[in-house]
């Protein structure tokens, strides 16, 4: 059993196109059993809100305790501050203007105590980055750059334990970033020339296939699969695919400065061939003083989300400790 205060439970909620995942998330970062649902993306927002709720009242059920807060971390441009959905892709239908914090809040109330339970809202890679500075690869750094590769490419900046927003909530999203390498290739945006277009899992495919190779070919995990195995074109095509995430992520370090760079996702799974694509681009393109920052495969797989979205769950609920401790100010120095 997970440890919880006498006030109730904190659920985790990773909501993605394909599946949502949940568990009950202590205020240490330690999760119980994740239970995992399919998400019925297509069928409308009040059908995905439903199988949320459901899928949180069987694990708050499973734990006999009253919810305390429910950290989401959803697919799509998240409002954080009103728990909404600003836009998203064509996997969820009628998505966007969705009031997730709300709807759920609603669904959820019967579990809680008077007020109703606390329901917070962010985009899945912010919640994936925050599980990884919780209790991840980034555990203890002051900041950190997640990316996350896989049908998609993403991207969070956390500071000082808290995932960067942005003012039009997009800050960090790196998917869609003009890279060396994607000219005339077609994102999923609509545009060309944008890492997603060349980076992620179904675009190493797609190219494989574009440029001649076998048509049988099912996916970008049987290209990988090939790459190993030694064909040509395909080895051609997953080393592009990791240069053109490298030299991305060099560019934002580059802005950024972060004490630590985490990549995870799918295709972060591909093997040494996409890494040292990746790695080697990265370590050319940026300049000599950040030449060793760390960059670390995630640590925490696929609970990651449901971790970093009950740590804003739990801050939002109850008085927690930062993720950062603050560093003391020198004598003399301006606060």
């Amino acid at each position: 059993m997970i440890p919880q205060e006498p006030a109730g439970v904190v659920v985790g909620v990773d909501l993605g196109g394909t599946k949502t995942a949940a568990a009950l998330v202590g205020p240490g970062g330690d999760a119980g059993p994740v239970r995992a649902v399919p998400t019925p993306a297509l069928d409308g927002p009040d059908a995905v809100l439903d199988a949320v709720a459901a899928l949180v009242t069987d694990v708050v059920r499973a734990a006999g305790a009253p919810l305390r807060a429910v950290g989401v971390g959803a697919a799509g441009v998240i409002d954080a501050g009103r728990g909404t959905v600003v836009s998203a892709t064509r996997t969820f239908a009628g998505w966007p203007g969705t009031d997730v914090a709300g709807g759920l809040r609603r669904r959820l109330a019967p579990l809680a105590g008077a007020g109703g339970p606390v329901v917070t809202v962010e985009n899945d890679v912010d919640a994936h980055a925050a599980g990884e500075v919780w209790r991840g690869a980034a555990a203890g750094a002051g900041s950190a750059l997640l990316v996350a590769v896989g049908t998609g490419v993403g991207g969070s900046v956390v500071l000082d334990g808290r995932p960067l927003r942005g003012a039009h909530h997009v800050a960090g999203e790196m998917g869609h970033m003009p890279v060396p390498g994607a000219e005339g290739l077609r994102c999923a945006c609509g545009r060309t020339g944008h890492l997603e277009a060349i980076g992620a899992g179904p675009a190493i495919h797609r190219r494989y296939r574009g440029l001649g190779g076998d048509a049988a070919s099912p996916d970008a995990r049987d290209v990988v699969a090939r790459a190993v195995a030694g064909d040509d074109l395909a080895v051609r095509v997953v080393r592009a695919a990791g240069e053109a995430v490298g030299r991305a992520v060099a560019g934002v370090m580059t802005v950024l400065d972060p004490e630590v760079v985490v990549v995870g996702g799918g295709v972060a799974a591909a093997g040494d061939l996409w890494w040292s694509a990746l790695v080697g681009a990265l370590r050319a393109e940026v300049v000599d003083v950040l030449g060793d920052v760390p960059v670390l495969p995630a640590a925490l797989g696929a609970d990651a989300a449901v971790v970093g979205a009950a740590r804003g769950a739990w801050r939002a609920s109850a008085a927690v400790p930062p993720l950062v401790p603050s560093v003391p100010t020198a004598p003399g120095a301006a606060p």
